[in-house]
């Protein structure tokens, strides 16, 4: 086998022991790190990251050709990162990146074995520990790697009051560094969500001051503020800017820390307060008002429903608050209503109340007449009633109370008869009633009732007849009886 062939055959198998090497640390060590990404899918990621950083714990495999000998051999890189390479030199891998080690230690092999086809191959990366520390759910010690970033261990390590403005990581020899997690998710600034590195200890800070933007802003939300920052910086850097119907002219502020009043002390702010960065407190609440919230109002009571014809009830009368813009038309507004509307609604004889004044206006033209433009215009406060159509059912007969009583769609006969105090037991047995509709035709029981029919209760029962004619009986057999007795004492 010649040169060619035996350098082709030491890759072959190279290649596929890499492989098998990462695969078998992946059955047999379950432990998810950093991204939460198994071992070999971290050395994908690792070979594709043009700074990868050499690392402590680090796994390589170089081969190359020393004459036709293949040799293939392991690098482990310790705390010192110094890479002996075979007995050719070594290497300080310290603050250096995967691809600038490969490059120095194939450009070392290649120089003292020409036509080596050298290759250097991140086989494993490295795992290790860093502490998690401060105002934290718990103290305690959490598994990272090389590309294990500062935020990864926000999400699950945080409390309330962890600050994500000052974050800081000790290093191994004691130095440490403040980081704002904030300005790296808003800006996408890295510098501020480093890589960890091993033996690294994160330690969250309390938060200074907590603050809630909202309303009319284009990113309402919680913000942790830095010193010295107030209302200005709030809307313009963190709420992203006022949006254009933000009315700054009636700012809210809520205070809970430090106000006047234990349940929340309401402060009302202008835009010269936001001009001159008003000063906020720890959980303060700024609420940005709409200038639509401006605009003028007027009332729809009575035989209205909001939105749903069929919850429109004769028994309830519903009020309904209308914002409008000055000179609406009221054939305007009660076509964007028209919804509420139902068959119990009294639409002609509606009629508005103005400062103590009562204005009727028929409401069919609007609803049945796409042209019609009402005379009215609405005005700040108006009161348009929309009065209930008001319909009777006629109870008669063996009832306690007789009389008429108001319509009430999807009511049976049973009702108005409760409604007239029930069936007069003296007078009607059974139930028997009889039922007309307004043009006098008989109904069955099952039949639904419309307006104006009349409930018929009848006088059936013994008690009733026999109260009636037992005074004319009684009498007439007690005359029969005293002239029988008359006519024996006499013989005649």
């Amino acid at each position: 086998m010649n040169r060619k062939n035996v350098f082709i055959m030491s890759w072959i198998l190279l290649f596929f022991t890499i492989p098998l090497f990462a695969q078998d640390i992946t059955q047999n060590d379950t432990m998810k790190i950093g991204t939460n990404s198994n071992i070999s899918e971290n050395v994908q990621i690792a070979i594709s990251a043009p700074y990868y950083p050499v690392t402590p714990g680090d796994v390589y495999t170089l081969g190359f050709l020393a004459g036709s000998t293949p040799v293939t051999y392991t690098i482990v890189i310790d705390t010192s990162y110094k890479v002996r390479v075979a007995n050719m030199g070594i290497i300080d891998a310290t603050g250096k990146s995967f691809v600038e080690l490969k490059n120095q230690v194939e450009a070392l092999v290649s120089k003292n074995y020409p036509m080596s086809a050298v290759q250097f191959v991140l086989t494993q990366t490295s795992q290790f520990i860093i502490r998690v520390t401060g105002e934290v759910k718990v103290s305690k010690e959490s598994r990272a790697w090389a590309l294990s970033r500062l935020s990864q261990f926000w999400e699950n390590n945080h409390t309330a009051y962890s600050s994500m403005r000052k974050v800081l990581i000790r290093s191994a020899n004691g130095v440490e560094k403040e980081y704002d997690l904030f300005k790296a998710w808003r800006y996408g600034d890295l510098s501020q969500d480093p890589y960890v590195r091993p033996r690294d200890t994160v330690i969250f800070e309390k938060y200074d001051r907590q603050v809630t933007i909202q309303g009319e802003v284009n990113r309402p939300g919680t913000y942790q503020l830095l010193p010295g920052e107030g209302l200005q910086d709030l809307i313009t850097q963190y709420a992203d800017g006022l949006t254009e119907l933000a009315d700054v002219t009636r700012v809210e502020l809520t205070r809970y820390v430090a106000g006047r009043d234990e349940s929340g002390e309401k402060i009302y702010l202008s835009g010269e307060d936001i001009n001159r960065n008003y000063k906020l407190n720890n959980l303060d609440v700024v609420t940005i008002s709409k200038l639509i919230d401006l605009k003028p109002i007027l009332f729809i009571e009575g035989a209205i429903g909001t939105g749903d014809k069929n919850a429109v009830s004769p028994e309830r009368s519903n009020k309904l608050s209308v914002q409008f813009n000055v000179g609406d038309n009221y054939a305007t507004i009660i076509r964007n209503y028209k919804d509420g509307i139902s068959s119990v609604s009294d639409t002609e004889n509606a009629y508005i109340t103005r400062k103590g004044n009562k204005i009727p206006i028929n409401l069919n033209p609007i609803l049945h007449d796409a042209s019609y433009k009402s005379e009215y215009f609405a005005e700040p406060y108006d009161t348009l009633v929309i009065p209930f159509k008001q319909y009777f059912i006629t109870v008669s007969g063996a009832v306690i109370i007789p009389g008429r009583y108001p319509y009430i769609p999807d009511r049976d006969w049973q009702y108005y008869i409760s409604l007239a105090g029930g069936f007069d037991p003296y007078r009607n047995s059974g139930d028997a009633i009889s039922i007309y509709d307004i043009n006098g035709k008989k109904l069955k029981k099952t039949d639904g009732l419309s307006p104006e029919c009349r409930i018929v209760a009848e006088s059936n029962s013994f008690l009733f007849y026999y109260n009636q004619y037992s005074p004319v009986v009684m009498t007439t057999l007690s005359l029969i009886t005293t002239l029988l007795s008359i006519w024996a004492i006499t013989g005649r």
